[in-house]
């Protein structure tokens, strides 16, 4: 041993005295001129400076900062730089005569484009005719601004149609409307749109086939000429630093914020740097690939823009990569010997191993009888076995043991006839390399037969031994049984990796699935569709029939989106009744949608449960990869944006991934964020509509509606925000609010105008079924202002007494004892009968405002009314009308008998502030009537 370390010591010494001898070499001083401020969209260069790749290549490199479009080219022009980063602009700047050469394309497509604010229709470009619009600077020579214009009058608006102004580059003047419109880079502006909640839609010029390159690579005629080995280590080692930039983002992010800018958050590089992802395309292009035809392309554009002749010659505009290399035949040379020294290092060791192995055989062969001993005692089986003819030559206990067979019986057998032929061959393959003495020993996990049919897992070890001098070979056979721990691992695999009720993948297995297709779609250039299914009213069939009945429907709803799709797509329960698919390897969209309706129509059937059946749908969103995203967490949160989008749309359909619902959810998930301090940050307020007794005229009653006064957004519809409020569990805290103010008023108002004023105050489902104690609090708090409970109204829906829990029934109750009077709030839209009317304790009922719109003498909504109102009346209830806007509707009301009337007729809600106002001038008129 201490030979061989001394001999490998002295063969690396000398190799590294070769390798020290070599010149050494100073490292060149160049620039490299940005076209803009440091930020991800020039990470590369930052890698290759980082990563050490300038240096490999004998240059030191200083990156500098760009004030303007169009510094790079001039500072290059001038010598004042040797290299520097452009737009397709640099076309037009060598068919001017100037002698720039792209040494490589960085931006496969441009991320230049036009935002606007959000319509609220469709997306239409020609909302900019006559609008304000920033396209670039209004002095620069060229710029970005030639793709936006010259797609502006292929959409039939030419410059002359919209009033250009220069660009201050600041996202504010297009979110405070100082401008309609102004051109983004795609990796930068939109990230600030989002996080301030601003609504934009973006418009490429790629709509219409203007394809430009983004970010080029460039030099000068001059500096290839004088230095062409320097241009292509530097071209080399640049595209080096983006292939490593695009594949460690936030290694790169880390390195911008510590070395090169603070200017941007951690947060917006890597948003840059996800969607600089599908522009420079680094899985599917190298990068620095540039075709000509492309250039072409962008000549074209140019061309019918006039600011180029038809088919002008540019040749010498495109680096040629192969017009000159570095000589690296000196490296050939040392890399050589350094593997002849490697290889003769191996042969020594590998030598000196044999050695060692012979001289341990040796001490075997004189242990026989040590062997024999623990050959007898061993807890593994062992067996001497005739490399040739597989006879068994000696067996000990333990062996015959695990495979269940006599010594006798195992005699008469050859090795590995038990064997699963499955393994057998593997074996075979390895016992082949083991008698030409390829290999000395070799392990293998194995499954065997025995006697009574089972099927037993063993690890396996077989070693050659050494026979004398022209006998058989033989080979030592040592199993372990390890059938119960392959069971165990079996069963721990499966729980893992499988749902244990449908048997189908569960998320572990189905994420696995999703990655390793991803990798084989990136490699076969073929799309991916993910569908997120939801069983709709699935938690109706549990609550009304039981979980067992509901399991039973979830196995089968299995069964039958797997017959829907091929074997080789992957069907996944990821919990409850969500299920997902991935359709892998494909050709045509139109596919997804057949297979989408297939699993819709299939759901639809009645599902046999016992003596009952159940109905239900799917709502199924779907996303593609890698058109919607390129990683598996934002795959799986579009698909289920797109499926909440087809519930909300009617369930029972599908809806495919769109940014708009990317854009709203982040909009609902920000303003769920503010609403989470706008208790704390006093930003509600209450909003108050009277409720006018018809035959007097007076007005001793006023619904309690809840606005919010966002800092940055305004007023936020209740309809808007309301939701939020529940699905987060805000909505008691906010209720609770709703009751303390309501309660404040109203004592003021009874105090001052009427004795027996009364506010209602709508009631969420969620409030009015909450757990704890309820409506205690609220009796309590009444009772500390004085106030008796018939000063509160609370407003619920029809579906409430739908729910026939004891809650509601306890709920009811506790109001009725405290004399809180109810409200059936928006009276037959919904699904209640007169028998819940007779159990439960209501005091008003409200007629909708859509049987109110359209009153009139002998109609249908009259008739409605009338039977409402006069049903109401023999059950002891009085009636409100909601949405009354005209005199009309308020005297057939009357007329019909109706005892209250709410709308715009009277007044629209207003702040509790203003209301106080107004009772105040209709009491002073009440008093001037008297």
């Amino acid at each position: 041993m201490a030979f061989r370390f001394h001999v490998i010591a002295k063969l690396c010494t000398a190799a590294a005295l070769l390798l020290a001898a070599m010149p050494g070499m100073a490292l060149e001083k160049i620039t490299l001129q940005l076209k803009h401020v440091h930020q991800f969209q020039f990470a590369g260069y930052y890698a290759a400076v980082e990563q050490g790749y300038y240096k490999e290549a004998g240059l030191e490199v200083q990156i500098r900062e760009g004030s303007d479009g169009n510094e790079p080219e001039r500072d290059v022009i001038a010598g004042k730089a040797e290299y520097g980063v452009g737009s397709s602009s640099l076309l037009l700047a060598r068919l001017a005569g100037k002698p720039v050469v792209v040494l490589g394309v960085v931006f496969q497509h441009s991320p230049y484009a036009l935002a606007m604010r959000q319509s609220g229709g469709d997306p239409d470009i020609r909302r900019l005719i006559g609008k304000r619009v920033m396209i670039g600077s209004l002095t620069d020579e060229l710029g970005n601004a030639d793709e936006l214009l010259a797609y502006l009058i292929k959409e039939g608006i030419p410059p002359n149609k919209f009033q250009r102004v220069e660009h201050s580059f600041n996202p504010d003047d297009l979110i405070s409307g100082k401008v309609d419109a102004m051109a983004v880079y795609t990796t930068n502006e939109p990230d600030t749109f989002d996080r301030l909640g601003f609504p934009y839609d973006i418009y490429s010029p790629r709509a219409v086939g203007i394809d430009f390159y983004g970010d080029n690579l460039f030099t000068s005629e001059q500096e290839i000429a004088n230095h062409p080995a320097r241009v292509a280590a530097f071209r080399a080692a640049s595209m080096r630093g983006w292939q490593w930039a695009m594949s460690h983002h936030e290694e790169t992010a880390d390195l911008i914020l510590n070395k090169y800018s603070r200017r941007s958050d951690r947060q917006h590089l890597l948003y840059e740097a996800r969607q600089m992802v599908p522009l420079v395309q680094p899985v599917l292009v190298e990068i620095g690939y540039m075709n000509p035809d492309r250039w072409h392309h962008i000549a074209d554009v140019y061309a019918g823009l006039h600011m180029l002749p038809k088919n002008a010659n540019f040749d010498g505009f495109m680096y040629q990569l192969d017009s000159t290399r570095p000589s690296l035949v000196w490296l050939y040379r040392v890399l050589g010997v350094a593997a002849l020294l490697l290889v003769l290092g191996a042969a020594v060791h590998f030598s000196q191993l044999a050695r060692e192995r012979k001289r341990a055989l040796e001490i075997i062969r004189k242990g026989e009888q040590r062997f024999r001993t623990m050959f007898e005692a061993s807890p593994l089986g062992i067996a001497l076995i005739d490399s040739i003819s597989y006879e068994y030559r000696d067996i000990n206990a333990r062996y015959q043991e695990i495979l269940g067979r006599s010594q006798h019986e195992l005699r008469a057998l050859r090795w590995l006839e038990v064997g699963h032929p499955d393994d057998v061959v593997q074996i075979k393959a390895q016992m082949a390399l083991l008698i030409t003495q390829q290999i000395s020993s070799f392990k293998a996990l194995s499954r065997l037969f025995r006697p009574d049919g089972s099927v037993a897992w063993i690890d396996v070890s077989v070693n050659a031994i050494d026979t004398e001098s022209g006998g058989h070979l033989h080979h030592l056979c040592m199993i372990e049984d390890v059938t119960a721990k392959k069971q165990s691992e079996q069963l721990i695999w499966q729980q893992a990796n499988f749902d244990t009720l449908t048997h189908l993948p569960n998320r572990r297995m189905f994420l696995d699935r999703l990655a390793h297709d991803m990798l084989k779609s990136q490699r076969d250039k073929l799309r991916i569709a993910i569908l997120f299914i939801d069983l709709d009213h699935f938690k109706e069939v549990n609550d009304t029939l039981g979980h067992q009945q509901g399991d039973v429907l979830l196995v089968d709803a299995a069964r039958r989106i797997s017959a829907c799709v091929r074997k080789s797509d992957t069907v996944a329960r990821l919990g409850g009744d969500e299920f997902t698919v991935i359709l892998n390897e494909l050709n045509e969209s139109d596919n997804v949608e057949r297979i989408a309706q297939d699993i819709l129509d299939s759901l639809l059937q009645p599902f046999e449960l016992g003596a009952e059946q159940a109905f239900v749908s799917a709502s199924i969103g779907i996303t593609l990869y890698p058109d919607d995203a390129l990683d598996i967490d934002s795959l799986l949160k579009h698909a289920d944006q797109a499926m909440y989008a087809a519930k909300g749309a009617g369930r029972n359909r599908y809806s495919y991934f769109t940014p708009t619902l990317q854009v709203a959810a982040l909009n609902r998930m920000r303003l769920t964020n503010d609403l989470r301090g706008a208790l704390k940050g006093e930003q509600f307020e209450l909003y108050f509509q009277p409720i006018v007794h018809l035959e007097s005229g007076a007005i001793h009653k006023a619904e309690a509606l809840i606005r919010w006064n966002h800092p940055q957004r305004g007023v936020v519809s209740p309809l808007e925000f309301i939701p939020l409020a529940e699905a987060s569990g805000l909505i008691i805290d906010i209720g609770a609010w709703v009751f303390r103010e309501s309660a404040r008023w109203v004592q003021h108002w009874r105090q001052q105008f009427y004795a027996d004023f009364q506010v209602s105050l709508n009631q969420s489902p969620l409030e009015f079924q909450r757990e704890g104690e309820s409506y205690e609090c609220w009796v309590s708090h009444l009772q500390a202002l004085a106030l008796p409970g018939q000063s509160l109204v609370v407003e619920i829906t029809e579906g409430l007494l739908l729910d026939a829990s004891n809650t509601v029934s306890t709920r009811l109750l506790q109001l009725r004892d405290a004399g809180i009077q109810v409200a059936l709030d928006d009276f037959g839209t919904g699904y209640s009968s007169l028998s819940y009317l007779k159990k439960f304790d209501i005091d008003y009922l409200k007629i909708d405002r859509s049987f109110t719109r359209n009153l009139a003498p002998d109609s249908s909504d009259m008739a409605l009314s009338e039977a409402i109102i006069v049903m109401a009346h023999k059950l002891d209830l009085k009636v409100i009308a909601e949405g009354v806007e005209t005199p009309e509707q308020r005297d057939l009301l009357a007329a019909a008998g109706c005892d209250y009337g709410q709308g715009y007729l009277f007044a629209k809600p207003m702040p509790a502030t203003q209301f106080d106002t107004f009772l105040r001038a209709a009491a002073a008129a009440s008093v001037e009537q008297r």
